[in-house]
């Protein structure tokens, strides 16, 4: 008996990117643009959530849209080349390939700003879909069939379990272990070069077969 190749979806920022620098780079000139003070170190301490949602601590609410906008303008020339690739992000996507899987990223983030990051980076993703936070990300995990979600923050464990998909958290962004596992990841990885192996012993398990046959 042998599993059927996985869809594997992944979140992007503190998942497969650390998008801290470019993120603190371009909040600060959104500060520097707009004459509001932002706290940009602070920004980056809580990346997950929409990018309105953050906005809405600094500006009014009849504001934030706008803001938006100019922030969204901004991004390409800011924050794509200070941002690195996880470790481990290649060689995860590359895990899923050796198996026959579908790698797909789903992120919150805007997702014009998301495919230039993997475009920079040279990480190929077979299906990418942004705008989607926590559960909503369902929608896209349940239209590609996904059958694992990987992600960094316990709205990405939300939206896991609402698709109905194995949860696998990284403690690389916000939120810890213990979090992670509170709000129900199914396991919980160091980081991203823990993840080929942990996804050989997943289908091993998976396919019943004994180790060494």
């Amino acid at each position: 008996m042998t599993s059927l190749p996985p869809t594997v979806g992944f979140d992007l920022d503190m998942t497969l990117i650390d998008s801290r620098p470019g993120i603190r780079a371009c909040y600060r000139e959104l500060s520097a643009r707009t004459g509001t003070y932002i706290d940009a170190d602070l920004v980056v301490t809580r990346l997950g959530p929409p990018l309105t949602e953050e906005l809405a601590n600094w500006f009014p609410a009849e504001e934030v849209e706008a803001v938006a906008a100019v922030y969204r303008e901004m991004y390409p020339s800011h924050a794509i080349v200070p941002t690195p690739a996880m470790s481990g992000a290649r060689e995860a996507l590359a895990a899923v390939r050796a198996v026959g899987g579908r790698a797909i990223v789903v992120t919150a983030k805007y997702e014009p700003s998301a495919r230039l990051h993997l475009d920079h980076l040279g990480i190929e993703a077979d299906a990418l879909v942004g705008d989607l936070w926590a559960e909503g990300k369902a929608e896209a995990l349940r239209a590609h069939g996904a059958d694992v979600y990987v992600g960094d923050h316990t709205g990405d464990v939300r939206g896991a379990r609402t698709a109905g998909a194995l949860s696998v958290a990284v403690a690389t962004g916000p939120c810890d272990e213990r979090e992670l596992r509170a709000a129900g990841a199914d396991v919980v990885l160091a980081d991203l070069t823990e993840f080929p192996a942990w996804l050989a012993g997943h289908r091993e398990r998976a396919s019943g077969a004994r180790p060494g046959v």
